[in-house]
């Protein structure tokens, strides 16, 4: 207690205008406060304070027992020179096979720092936008973003925190990043409550990404994405994601809303995610994948409530890498859902930058794929409870039961719910599993069907306790052996 308390006492502020940072967001801060962080640093310890007004400044490297604190009407306002934010130096950082897609850039940047944080009620706006728009014209010559798609690796996040210990991000707003939002990567300790991120300025505009992070709490957070909006990856083979509550959590989001993957190396383990409202999702309420060979562990996700998503559930296992499929398999519940599908495209006022987009959804049921040999489950779904809009209609879109055999597997296709392309199901398309329980299962409809509401294809030991369908469109289609109990209520249909 005597340290603690000694360690407070020296604890000090460092308010940025104090040291010539200079408000208005015209005149580029990056030094002075960079200094200051490093400063506090040293000295054991401290906040470096952003008083009310709008400081500009480039990226940002976080150093240990150092807290950024935001005051109510500070922003700190992103350069849009992309040469003001620099890669982050990570020596030590272990290799990953992936190296496509994540910038090792950010606005907030931390590596191996031990309690940092970034805390207050103010803002930070990277203006990712803006900086694209300088991109593509000073490459391109254009000022028309319609389209063109900068890769990721050169485009700054939010934040980009890693191997961090113990780091902290509380009550602030951040937004518009030109790429992901909140990038966090082999972090142990890991706290963030209360914030709010609006990330719609451009392309893969996630909204939270843990990548391999352990003992991490997310709670009470407003997100609005371009893309998927909590998203847990895992690229590093001899690490996983590991001890994560998530709970209590808005979302509006453009991709999938709860994501696991697509980057599946490592694993994922010992996860909660509750009371989740999602208000839309283009793809997916709930993804769980593994496409890179990891397995999936204790894994409870339950009370979410979904209006104007594209899908409620999709569950795959891939080949894109490794030595062989992963697994989906071991304590995996899913409960307490309650979603509403949209018939046309959720998000579609985002983004100019994007194409327009004019896809039925409801082309789209529940997905739940393995691969031969690879089968999805043991799996517990229940109390699943979802609207779909069930105006499908013959002379727009229409594939027979008969195209069940010519489905292709995709093993290496990039995971999404659509991947397939239509599906002859209405509901719920289920193949390469196993060992599935579903119980107080209620489908509906709002307009007229006539695809079958399941489809089980090479399903083995699959139980449904509670089923209700309309009466006008019940069918259950059973193909390649598939061993099904559904109760009453449905039409069974056994196809070869």
């Amino acid at each position: 207690m005597c340290i603690l308390f000694a360690t407070q006492l020296w604890a000090k502020d460092y308010n940025i205008a104090d040291f010539g940072a200079r408000a208005g967001g015209k005149v580029i801060n990056t030094e002075i406060i960079q200094r200051l962080i490093d400063r506090a640093s040293a000295d054991g310890g401290g906040r470096v304070v952003v008083p009310e007004g709008t400081f500009l400044t480039g990226g940002l490297e976080m150093k240990s027992n150092v807290e950024l604190h935001l005051v109510k009407g500070a922003t700190l306002l992103g350069s849009t020179n992309a040469d003001d934010y620099k890669k982050l130096q990570t020596p030590g950082r272990p290799y990953t096979e992936k190296q496509d897609d994540n910038a090792q850039m950010g606005m907030i940047m931390a590596y191996k720092a031990d309690k940092a944080a970034v805390t207050g009620g103010g803002t930070i706006d990277e203006q990712g936008r803006e900086m694209v728009q300088r991109i593509v014209q000073k490459i391109l010559y254009k000022n028309d973003l319609a389209g063109i798609r900068v890769r990721e690796t050169v485009r700054p996040k939010l934040f980009y925190i890693s191997s961090c210990r113990n780091f902290r991000l509380e009550g602030v707003y951040t937004k518009n990043s030109p790429g992901w939002g909140l990038s966090f990567e082999l972090c142990h300790g890991l706290t963030i409550d209360g914030i709010k991120v609006y990330n719609r300025a451009y392309w893969n505009n996630d909204g939270i990404d843990i990548d391999d992070c352990a003992d991490v709490r997310i709670t009470n957070c407003d997100i609005t994405s371009g893309d998927d909006a909590i998203c847990l990856k895992s690229y590093y083979t001899q690490f996983s994601v590991d001890n994560v509550y998530i709970a209590n959590c808005k979302i509006h989001g453009t991709g999938n809303a709860i994501k696991f993957g697509s980057a599946t190396f490592g694993g994922f383990k010992n996860i909660t995610i509750k009371n989740i409202e999602i208000f839309e999702a283009y793809h997916s309420a709930i993804a769980l994948q593994t496409v890179d060979g990891c397995s999936y562990k204790n894994i409870l996700i339950e009370n979410i409530r979904a209006n104007n998503v594209g899908n409620a559930l999709f569950v795959r296992i891939g080949n894109r890498a490794g030595d062989k499929p992963g697994r989906i398999d071991d304590n995996i519940v899913i409960r307490n859902v309650k979603a509403s599908i949209s018939y046309h495209r959720p998000g579609i006022d985002y983004s100019r930058s994007l194409k327009a987009d004019t896809t039925y959804q409801d082309v789209f049921p529940i997905s739940i794929t393995g691969l031969p040999g690879y089968n999805v489950g043991p799996l517990r779904i229940e109390n699943f409870e979802v609207s779909f809009p069930g105006r499908l209609e013959r002379h727009k879109i229409f594939d027979p039961l008969e195209r069940l055999k010519h489905i292709a597997e995709l093993p290496k296709q990039y995971p999404e719910d659509n991947m397939f392309g239509e599906l002859p199901a209405w509901g719920m398309y289920m193949r390469h599993a196993n060992g599935i329980k579903m119980k107080n299962i209620s489908f509906e409809l709002r307009g007229t069907e006539f695809r079958p509401a399941f489809v089980f294809d090479d399903a083995k030991d699959i139980k449904i306790d509670g089923l209700t369908l309309p009466t006008t469109a019940n069918a259950v289609v059973v193909r390649s052996n598939a061993t099904v109990s559904v109760g009453k209520g449905a039409n069974i249909i056994n196809m070869e």
